[in-house]
């Protein structure tokens, strides 16, 4: 027993240096379980300008001022769709939204248009916005609302030089309107990607982010150490919450 009381005096003592170190590592464990809007209610961050001298947290703090609102107003409409959608199919409905549907996703079945049109975890969408736009300081992101860095193949397209090339071939990323608008795009990317089949399959039997982000390696080049670095990211910041 005097050795158990032994161990809690020391995790007294320890959890505050622990709190601090993981502060330091850029693990948020101040804001995981704060009401967003009440935390960002004084704030005024904009995505085209980023403090010069910010701590982690604050970092933390303003990419999700900025990015989590959207992310969970597109993945609500998103939802509000499938479900609307499922219950028309389930009625044996053959509307001209429907058919419209399967033209923009590029899919023939109702099932395939179900997996297109439902959405993934929010914790996914946030944990690969955190990655991809550097908590919110890129430039892509400052100079053109674009997070997930999408590529632009379209010079009719706003879209803004990304800075390096391929070969002779300048690459071209998407400018976007609003942060809102960036997301959904994202959301439509993986729902129709050929690349992301397995993940859209996957997603109608689990929602746990762990397993789905095993899917994603077609996402980057780093092939599966994306998706296991993004299942980190999820973890230690407590993104699963969100879900």
């Amino acid at each position: 027993m005097s050795k158990g009381r032994d161990i809690l005096k020391i995790n007294k003592f320890l959890v505050p240096a622990f709190a601090v170190i993981y502060s330091a590592m850029g693990i948020n464990i101040l804001y995981a379980n704060e009401n967003i809007e009440a935390a960002c209610q004084e704030k005024s961050y904009k995505a085209d300008i980023v403090p010069k001298k910010m701590t982690v947290q604050e970092k933390k703090l303003r990419f999700r001022c900025l990015i989590q609102p959207a992310v969970e107003d597109v993945f609500s409409e998103l939802m509000e769709q499938y479900n609307d959608v499922l219950k028309a199919i389930n009625a044996g409905s053959d509307s001209e939204k429907i058919r419209q549907l399967k033209v923009k996703y590029k899919v023939e079945s109702n099932k395939d248009l179900l997996k297109a049109i439902k959405p993934h975890p929010k914790s996914i969408a946030v944990a690969q916005a955190a990655m991809e736009s550097a908590w919110g300081t890129s430039r892509f992101f400052k100079e053109a609302n674009n997070i997930f860095g999408v590529w632009s193949f379209n010079k009719n397209e706003p879209r803004i030089a990304a800075g390096k090339k391929r070969g002779n071939k300048t690459i071209w990323v998407k400018k976007y309107p609003s942060i809102k608008a960036s997301i959904a795009d994202y959301y439509f990317v993986l729902a129709r990607g050929r690349a992301f089949s397995e993940f859209r399959s996957l997603k109608m039997t689990t929602a746990d982010p762990y397993l789905l982000v095993e899917k994603l390696n077609h996402y980057s080049e780093r092939k599966a150490a994306y998706g296991k670095e993004l299942a980190s990211m999820i973890r230690y910041n407590k993104f699963y919450k969100l879900d």
